[in-house]
């Protein structure tokens, strides 16, 4: 028999939709994605790309950075959230911040702009240490801190690892948020070259995992923030177990026989102790690039029940990278709370199982899977509430 698992008891969010959890779902149920065609992004985009930027908003008080400030914003907004169901601090709290390139606007600011000559506070801002320790600092928290990163895959990277702590009795509950706000000229560019962002078209056009015709992703931002606990009387979902595996194959492409996402997929579900059968909905990383769209799909037909439901907020939202895995555990835990699943509208034939627009949601489980570049994979079993 699978375990109880630990409950994600509160969500914040800050995304292209805008600032907080609730912006995120209208936003998802609208089916209007959040990119915009923005200005400045130079000749190789005649000077407009199609790109999801979050907005400027949150608390001057919290840095002069959207990265630092939409980071102490989910978590805050996760943490009132958790309160108000039921969640009250143990005394060791843990803090996960899931982050890959860090807060680039600081970056650009010291390096580029100021030559290195800003002041030492505006130079601790750039070590990624600094954003956990004044989160631990602001709310008394005493536990474990650390940064994960793992590509794409480091939010459901840092869920398993809450997991882990929580397993470990290292942590009565963990704090972890995920950031990645580098949707800049500089990083769409070289994903551009790389031949897996899309800059010209719009993204349900250009974004279409698991349909014919699909070009690749928009780059997107997000900063998402979760309570993972079981000392609350009213969790989103239960975490019953997750897996990472590493293909130490290539740079970027996925390792032709896919033998360590099968085995990162099995091993979710092993240590879920679920058996396949179980599951209802892939969560997927539904990129709309050709190959992880192809490895996905093969998994799925080797492993999981036909009737597999299928989705990717990916058109929606944009590929946040870092964040990606996070806005779509996130988009899962909504989902179980308020019986629908928001997935994008289908524009072409595709897979069997995808889902259409927004979807009435069954019961079951749904695996939550996440492939990123360099050979990370991440895979983690969600439950619903009861």
């Amino acid at each position: 028999m699978a375990s109880a698992g630990y409950g994600i008891c509160g969500i914040g969010a800050v995304t292209g939709y805008g600032w907080g959890r609730e912006a995120l779902w209208n936003g998802l149920v609208s089916a209007k994605p959040a990119a915009i065609l923005a200005d400045g992004y130079g000749v190789a985009f005649d000077e407009t790309a199609w790109v999801v930027r979050v907005p400027d908003g949150g608390d001057p008080e919290d840095g002069l950075s959207r990265f630092s400030r939409a980071l102490r914003a989910a978590a805050r907004e996760a943490i009132a959230d958790a309160g108000a169901r039921g969640w009250r601090p143990g005394r060791r709290v843990g803090l996960l911040h899931a982050v890959v390139l860090g807060d680039v606007d600081v970056q650009r600011s010291f390096h580029v702009d100021h030559h290195g000559t800003q002041s030492v506070r505006d130079y601790l801002a750039l070590m990624p240490s600094t954003p956990t320790a004044m989160l631990m600092k602001e709310f008394g928290f005493h536990g474990p801190a650390m940064n994960v990163t793992a590509m794409c895959a480091s939010g459901n990277s840092a869920l398993i690892t809450a997991k882990l702590w929580l397993d470990a009795g290292m942590a009565d509950d963990v704090v972890f948020v995920a950031t990645d706000l580098s949707a800049n000229r500089d990083n769409v560019l070289h994903f551009a070259k790389i031949g897996v962002a899309v800059t010209d078209a719009d993204p349900l056009d250009a974004c279409r995992p698991f349909q014919d015709g699909s070009r690749g992703f928009v780059m997107g931002e997000a900063s998402i923030g979760f309570v993972l606990s079981n000392q609350a009387t009213d969790p989103y979902l239960r975490v019953l177990g997750g897996a990472m595996t590493h293909e130490a194959y290539h740079v970027i492409s996925i390792e032709p026989s896919l033998t360590e996402i099968r085995n990162c997929f099995a091993g979710a579900l092993e240590n879920a102790d679920v058996p396949a059968s179980a599951v209802r909905y892939l969560n997927a990383h539904g990129t709309g690039t050709k190959q992880c769209d192809e490895a996905e799909a093969t998994v799925l037909r080797e492993l999981l029940p036909p009737e597999t439901g299928v989705y990717s907020t990916k058109p929606l939202t944009g590929h946040c990278q870092g964040a990606s895995a996070a806005v779509e555990l996130a988009v899962a835990a909504m989902s179980y709370q308020r019986g629908a699943i928001p997935a994008p509208p289908t524009v072409a034939d595709g897979l069997p199982g995808l889902l259409n627009g927004v979807t009435p949601m069954a019961d079951g489980l749904t695996l939550k899977s996440s492939i990123g570049m360099g050979g990370h994979n991440a895979a983690v079993v969600l439950a619903p509430p009861a």
